[in-house]
């Protein structure tokens, strides 16, 4: 029975969600709240080793969700729950792609989507800032992680720096700062 509330829960995930699998955590962790599949703090937990991971983080937390359910037939029917849309919807979208192209309500409503998608990732990332205790009162390390953010935001944009070698030099900043 769990395995198919996996399944059922992350199919319906993968179809209402768009804009990336950041876009996809709040929708996920709603869920896995309301099951109660797992606390706050293991959920944050899931998701920074599923944005380790190599591939998509939606599809990892949901593998790694399952997982933490139902050990490895959990994972795979997480997992498959949550690829399925996007498998079914390539397909249609394939076959009518050319003749969806230019109409313009089309083009209209995923205009129309970009500022959700946009709010749901920034959304995401203060939930986890706030969970993991980054943004708080204002204190030293408050100020600190607010230096870090813009720098590496300045050393991205302006600078063009590659974004490996920010990560790198954000990792050393924070040893020196916090350490």
């Amino acid at each position: 029975m769990v395995l198919l509330e996996l399944f059922f829960a992350f199919f319906v995930i993968g179809i209402v969600s768009f804009g990336g699998g950041y876009a996809m955590i709040p929708i996920i962790e709603l869920e896995v709240m309301k099951q109660g599949w797992m606390t706050s703090q293991q959920f944050t937990d899931i998701i920074g080793l599923a944005g380790m991971s190599p591939g998509p983080i939606a599809t990892n937390s949901a593998i790694f969700v399952g997982h933490h359910v139902a050990g490895i037939p959990g994972a795979i029917a997480a997992g498959f729950g949550m690829v399925l849309p996007s498998f079914l919807f390539v397909i249609l979208i394939s076959i009518f792609f050319y003749k969806m192209n230019d109409n313009k309500h089309v083009k209209s409503a995923f205009y129309g989507l970009r500022p959700i998608i946009t709010a749901l990732i920034v959304y995401a990332a203060i939930r986890f800032a706030i969970v993991n205790d980054v943004i708080s009162p204002l204190s030293w390390n408050t100020v600190s992680v607010f230096f870090i953010f813009f720098f590496s935001l300045f050393a991205l944009t302006k600078w063009k720096l590659h974004p490996v070698f920010v990560i790198l030099l954000s990792g050393l900043v924070g040893i020196a700062i916090f350490s």
